[in-house]
């Protein structure tokens, strides 16, 4: 289906019109419609959050088969930076599963709890800077879609329309990844698994942090379906 039979399938007749112009110009179409479907849910979207790709549902489902082939039942799960929730919620709509997400966005939160209730999922939401995250809780999965674009990066030039602090990240990308394996590598349990969405040409340098703040462990660098480097998944156990 093209954008345009979406904004007819999709938009009342009287705003349809004035949606076609904004498309026109470049305006994500999921905005416009109001939702996209993610992992089989509807994740309601707007400007205050970043529209979900398809190359996150991979992240997902790759997710999903290493807590099953790691045999993690149950899994206590930490998401960072959750945005929309629509990675917390495909975990909860196929596993079970008790999830905490945080975000440093107010707005976003707001859109992610309404998410979960379309859903009929439960997750604890909480606004929070991961600069700022303290808890001696500890998790099975730690996972995570941060910004990860370097700053002088050229992207779509829908992307403007997305909240930016969403998007792109100093330290050549990594500087999210830096702060996560920093600040939470006590946040593990014994056996455990953490999963990252990562931009092009960033798996060394994340395998470099990993081997610096963490012990015996076994890295996995996988590919999207372009060939791009696209997910990092880090365990105690051989993946």
């Amino acid at each position: 289906m093209t954008d345009e039979e979406l904004i007819q399938k999709y938009v009342s007749k009287d705003k349809q019109s004035e949606a076609l112009k904004k498309l026109h110009t470049g305006y994500p179409v999921q905005y416009l419609i109001g939702n996209v479907e993610f992992y089989n849910t509807i994740i309601n979207v707007n400007e205050s959050v970043l529209i979900p790709r398809f190359e996150t549902e991979y992240l997902v489902e790759k997710t999903l088969n290493y807590l099953k082939k790691l045999n993690i039942n149950n899994p206590d799960i930490l998401e960072i930076g959750t945005g929309s929730g629509c990675i917390s919620i495909a975990l909860s709509k196929n596993i079970s599963c008790n999830i905490d997400a945080i975000d440093i966005s107010k707005n976003a939160l707001e859109v992610a709890k309404k998410n979960a209730k379309l859903n009929n999922v439960e997750i604890n939401f909480m606004e929070c800077d991961i600069n700022n995250y303290q808890s001696n809780k500890k998790y099975d999965l730690i996972i995570s879609n941060p910004p990860y674009v370097p700053f002088n990066d050229k992207v779509d030039k829908k992307t403007k329309y997305e909240p930016q602090n969403a998007i792109f990240a100093s330290e050549n990308g990594i500087y999210f990844y830096r702060i996560i394996l920093e600040k939470l590598k006590n946040n593990l349990k014994d056996d455990y698994l953490i999963a990252f969405e990562i931009g092009n040409n960033e798996g060394a340098l994340i395998k470099e942090l990993v081997q610096k703040n963490l012990k015996d462990t076994y890295f996995k660098l996988e590919y999207d379906y372009n060939n791009f480097e696209r997910y990092v998944f880090i365990s105690n156990r051989e993946l």
